[in-house]
Formats: structure tokens, sequence, C-alpha cells
């Protein structure tokens, strides 16, 4: 990788919101003028194929599929592994596969979804799985059919090694194995693990190219050959088909090359601000591994409305209510937007 490089903010405000706020800048828009213009639909756009070539070759996988979203790309995983019903998911309770895609799993694969909360608090382990699995003995229960774990969960990166373990028993089991790897990109730039040893562990991931990537649009589905054609026929069936999807492929492209080593900087922005929250007396109720800090203002003396207020009057927009704020840092942010961030809560 590159020597790391963050790209100017071209909105008129700084955005702690997510890692999706970021927004295309110029440099973006000159590589989309470069793209190809075939139909993807009809697997013929070169930009498309160039990028699921590029990311399917980095995670060690043999195929890869450019989609809309990263609730797509999960649901076409869980779509294709969930073939026979009855049948059941195993989720992390916290995850964004059981909470924000809208009861996909249900709703498309006709598939029970169990969740369930790590003991550790932080990522689940086989200990938290084996006791739940549901397998092939009674008519009562559905089988569990896929295990889906997500990594990044909240900023907090999941061993690899017990990620092994879990391969390990859902091979002894004939399971497959989904990993929701949105943010993934953080875990191997924090840990420096290559993405092809985190997704050796998988049947299927799914990588958003928006989330810290900072693409305009898209997320893209990794795994085998047989596997991906069959998420592409539902894609279509999923009403995802898209036709000249080249101009953002190249920038997805673009934006892997060009913005993932700047990660490293943002986890170091996202130390430093931790630092200033535990300062004022705020508790941090989530590890700051990555590029999140989850905050608890209770012991502080001030809300997250009332904060909200006095970056507001700096141009920095954050989300929470009462006394829980998520602050997430993407390569968008500078550190004089850090340090502005930091005057206001001292």
């Amino acid at each position: 990788m590159q020597k790391p490089s963050k790209t100017f903010n071209p909105l008129p405000y700084a955005d702690f919101r997510s890692d999706t706020a970021t927004a295309p800048t110029p440099e973006m828009f000159a590589v989309m003028m470069k793209a190809s213009l075939g139909d993807d639909v009809y697997n013929e756009d070169e930009s498309v194929k160039t990028l699921e070539r590029y990311v399917a070759t980095l995670c060690g996988h043999e195929a890869a599929l450019y989609c809309a979203s990263g609730t797509m790309t999960n649901q076409l995983a869980h779509r294709v592994h969930l073939s026979n019903p009855p049948q059941s998911a195993m989720v992390d309770i916290r995850s964004h596969v059981f909470n924000y895609e809208a009861g996909g799993i249900s709703f498309h694969s006709q598939a029970a979804v169990y969740p369930v909360m790590p003991a550790n608090g932080q990522y689940l382990t086989v200990e938290d799985i084996a006791p739940r699995l549901v397998l092939d003995v009674d008519v009562h229960y559905a089988p569990t059919r896929v295990i889906s774990l997500e990594n990044t969960l909240n900023g907090t990166i999941m061993p690899i090694e017990e990620m092994a373990r879990i391969r390990q028993l859902t091979q002894e089991h004939k399971i497959k194995l989904h990993l929701d790897g949105a943010r993934l990109w953080h875990a191997v730039i924090a840990t420096d693990i290559s993405m092809k040893d985190y997704c050796s562990n998988f049947d299927t991931i799914s990588l958003c190219l928006s989330k810290g990537i900072g693409a305009p649009i898209g997320s893209i589905l990794v795994g085998s050959e047989e596997t991906i054609k069959k998420a592409r026929h539902f894609r279509l069936l999923f009403g995802g088909g898209w036709r000249q999807a080249g101009f953002l492929a190249e920038a997805a492209l673009w934006c892997i090359k060009m913005n993932w080593p700047t990660m490293e900087d943002t986890h170091r922005q996202a130390r430093w601000l931790e630092r200033a929250f535990r300062q004022v007396g705020c508790n941090i109720t989530s590890p700051v591994d990555t590029n999140m800090i989850w905050v608890d203002t209770s012991e502080a003396g001030f809300t997250v409305e009332e904060l909200m207020a006095g970056l507001a009057k700096e141009g920095i927009k954050i989300s929470g209510n009462g006394r829980a704020a998520r602050i997430v840092l993407h390569y968008q942010i500078s550190d004089e937007v850090v340090g502005r961030f930091i005057d206001v809560l001292r």
C-alpha cells in the first residue's frame, strides 16, 4: 500500500455520524469519466468485472459480485446458503443482518433467525455457538444452516483465532459461514493481518465499499464461482441488476487503492478523540479498536444534545441522544476538525 494521504472534505460540514457520510471528490469524478460503458446485467462491463476480479483475488476467493448495498450482499449470501426450509441462521444479536436489514433473512430465505449475545460482550465464540446449534435430530426445530459473523462490529475487532475455531466447528457440521465484513478493511489495517487470511475462514464475505473506503455507493460479495453465479441470479430477482454500473465500479476501485491506506491515520484520530472524552469524565462503552467511539456522558455532566449544539456551531455533526453517542471517523475527517471537536468538549 502507498503512503496514506487524507482527502479533503468537499462538504461544508464535518460528519461524524457515520463513515458512509463521505462525499465524492473531484478525483473520483475524473476516474468515473474513464469507465467502460457496458451492461452489467449481461456481465459485459469491463470496469465492473475488473473490480470484481480485483476484490476476489484480494480475498483469496474465486469470484465476486458488485451490488448496490451491503444489505443486498448480505441477503444474497444468506439466500444462496439457505435453500431448503425448515432452516435457521445463527447471528450476533447486535449484528447488522439482525437489526438493520428489515428482517431480510426471514423474508427472503424463509429461515428462522437465532440471535446470540456474546458472553464476553464483544464477539461470538465457539462456546457461545456450539451449545445452541440445531442439528438434524428433532423435527420440532429448524436446523442451523448458516452462522453469520460480523467484523468489525461496533468498531471492535473479532480475533482471527476465534474465527478459525468457529470455522472448524462449521466444517464439522457442514454449516455455511458468512461474514458481514462491511468494515473488515479496518481490521486488516489495525491488525496487519491480510484480507486473504481473514477471508479464508468463510464461505462468503460481504465487503462495503462506502463505509470507510469512501466510494459513492456499493458493496461486493465474495465467494466461490458457483455461489456467485447463483447470487447473480438472485440479485436480478431482488431487483438489483444494474446496467451501466462501470462508473461506480471505477470509483470504488480507486477508493480501495487510495483511501484504504488512510485508515491507520483514522484510527489514530479515534484514539485521540477517545482520550479527550475520557478526560472530561465520559465513559467509553466499547473498545476503540478502529474508527468508532461509543460514548456514555452520564458522569460527565452534559447530554448528547448539549454536545451536539456546541459542535453544530463548529460545523460538526454527530449522532446520539440522551447520554449515549456513537462517533465515527473516516478519511474526510482532518486533524484540524478533531482539534475543534476536542475544544468544544473542554
